[in-house]
């Protein structure tokens, strides 16, 4: 059987996008290339927001080429949103690719390398519109304890720093009996947690005219049983409203974590970004949730050094910090992303000057990040045990997870104690802080679940695993009553 292998770029959505991609491969009898080994058929899955995005694509695809010489028989395919961007424009870079798909018709994928395997000659797919929900494709999903599920897709604003809509197209939203469908699918399998996604997942509802339909979405999943974690990625703070704290707060499965992008904090700077709401309204969303969940964790997404930012724009973006004391932030120095209209935009911020903002910035949100952290030591937490979170865990002989706010642990596993599964909980005591994670050397106890029940049957039989037969590819049920839910690019 011909060997695959997804290598994937960029945000969350694409990371599910090539869940997606594998499901459909394996579903047209490829098999997953072992570990170290060339597959026959190489896809990218790529971004356009992040920065030398298209460098590192075409370095990549050069270090193939000769590879590829070598193995008449590969194949190589580009999709993602560069390839959306780029189009025909990969393969007279990289005449040796021989299939380029979009964001919009990513079931293409195995019907485009069979015709390029024929025709002896590159396939070239672009759409402009989504042709099919890409929910309803087969999927080989990474974790057996926890699971992306899509809410919607695309996105209706227009910030100038970003090109995502121009590559994702307008939002598309699924109906809510479609979404609890598949979140029950996925419990039935032995997943524990389930991350709502949408490129602005709280202005889902748009297309079908219900802007309370997140709040309900929410609370719907609160009564689906085994169902014991829900988050959800990315919130914008225009449409972000008190029925979706309520939801939040009133829904015991909603976990106490929020990544709320800020970008800026400064209100010339935000206007300038098309950001639709100023400081104030920001602070007010931080300071609504936490008085819901005073134990919530808040994360964000801050750009520095965009067009025109002056040092007291910057120093606006501080005080923010300051003030909101995020647990943690993914900070980006600005750089011009083709497409957008910040590309032109005059005032240019110097190069060393936005790092040397980014350097200040960095360091103020570690020293809140840490004292943010240090309220936590003492006090015993609930961790879902995974796999991959603690690089240094073998050196350390610990174990890793996240707790329910979100926060990274890494536990001790005194001697004699059978040692858990991915999947399963541990709850623990903290034991010490530092910025980007907890440390827990008290241990407390494990709870076996049915999520590490899926992960030990996935390791015993890998080759029933990797049936179609138990991928999820949830089918469209037309059109379903919007009332189900009420009963239940760093892109934000």
């Amino acid at each position: 059987m011909r060997t695959y292998e997804v290598r994937t770029h960029g945000c969350q959505m694409n990371v599910h996008d090539s869940e997606r991609l594998r499901g459909l491969l394996e579903e047209a009898g490829y098999v997953r290339a072992p570990e170290g080994g060339q597959a026959d058929v190489v896809v990218f899955n790529t971004c356009a927001v992040r920065e030398n995005a298209d460098n590192k694509l075409y370095g990549n695809l050069g270090h193939l080429a000769p590879v590829k010489a070598k193995n008449p028989g590969m194949q190589i395919a580009v999709g993602g949103c560069l390839a959306q961007k780029d189009k025909a424009t990969i393969t007279k870079k990289a005449p040796w690719v021989d299939v380029v798909f979009g964001t919009h018709n990513i079931g293409s994928l195995p019907v485009l390398l069979e015709r390029a395997r024929i025709a002896e000659e590159s396939q070239v797919e672009i759409l402009e519109a989504l042709d099919v929900f890409p929910s309803t494709l087969p999927t080989r999903r990474e974790s057996p304890y926890s699971a992306w599920v899509s809410v919607s897709v695309g996105c209706n604003n227009t910030c100038t720093f970003c090109i995502v809509p121009a590559l994702r197209g307008r939002e598309k939203d699924r109906r809510p009996g479609d979404v609890l469908a598949e979140v029950e699918a996925l419990v039935a399998e032995g997943v524990l947690e389930v991350t709502l996604l949408g490129q602005n997942v709280n202005s889902y509802g748009v297309e079908f005219g219900d802007r309370f339909a997140f709040g309900k979405l929410l609370r719907a999943c609160g009564s689906i049983e085994g169902l014991e974690r829900v988050r959800f990625t990315s919130p914008h703070p225009r449409d972000f409203t008190a029925d979706v704290i309520e939801a939040m707060a009133q829904t015991p499965n909603v976990m106490p974590s929020l990544h709320m992008p800020l970008q800026s904090g400064s209100d010339q700077i935000l206007k300038t970004m098309r950001r639709s709401y100023r400081r104030d309204r920001y602070l007010k969303i931080i300071s609504d949730v936490r008085a819901a969940m005073p134990d919530a964790a808040i994360t964000t997404d801050i750009i520095v050094g965009f067009p025109g930012e002056t040092e007291e724009d910057f120093q606006g973006t501080l005080d923010v910090v300051r003030e909101a004391r995020f647990a943690g932030a993914f900070t980006f120095q600005y750089s011009k992303r083709p497409g957008t209209p910040a590309e032109v935009m005059e005032d240019q911020v110097p190069r060393e000057v936005v790092q040397e903002r980014y350097e200040r910035l960095v360091a103020l949100q570690d020293e809140m990040a840490w004292d943010e952290n240090k309220k936590i030591v003492g006090r015993s937490v609930e961790v879902l045990i995974a796999e991959g979170e603690g690089r240094k865990d073998a050196a350390t002989h610990r174990l890793s997870g996240r707790a329910r706010d979100n926060r990274l642990v890494h536990f001790a596993l005194p001697e004699g104690v059978e040692r858990p599964r991915p999947g399963d909980m541990a709850t623990v005591e903290i034991t010490y802080a530092a910025p980007h994670h907890l440390v827990a050397d008290v241990f407390g106890s494990v709870r076996r679940t049915r999520a590490g029940d899926a992960w030990e049957r996935a390791q015993d039989a890998p080759a029933a695993a990797a049936a179609p037969g138990v991928m999820l590819g949830m089918p469209s049920i037309g059109a379903t009553p919007l009332e189900p839910a009420t009963g239940g690019c760093q892109v934000g």
